[in-house]
């Protein structure tokens, strides 16, 4: 959520200037440049706390450390493959094993 808010923040910053460059007829290309030059700079020198958070969330979600987003489709698959290993003790999955050909 805070990298959201801190792409959102920028983003504010972003497009009023880009219109206002076309408006000065800078050129689509200039205009896009500027903009994003002087939104970065604004951004960068007073919205320290939202990027840090921003960064901090992207650094937990591909850490490691994170709980895998799964969606709802993943998560009932999981429960079915639970019930029905809890149902059959003696069925055992080996998700590591790797296919071995005989010479």
């Amino acid at each position: 959520m805070a990298f959201l808010k801190y792409s959102l923040i920028r983003l504010a910053l972003f497009v009023p200037m880009f219109v206002l460059f076309l408006f000065l007829q800078l050129g689509a290309l200039m205009s896009v440049v500027a903009a994003a030059l002087i939104a970065f700079a604004v951004s960068y020198l007073f919205f320290q706390k939202q990027r840090d958070e921003a960064a901090a969330a992207l650094h937990q979600r591909f850490s490691g450390k994170a709980k895998p987003i799964r969606s709802a489709g993943e998560v009932q698959d999981a429960d079915a493959e639970d019930t029905l290993l809890d149902s059959n003790p003696g069925v055992t999955i080996r998700n590591d094993a790797t296919e071995r050909k005989n010479p």
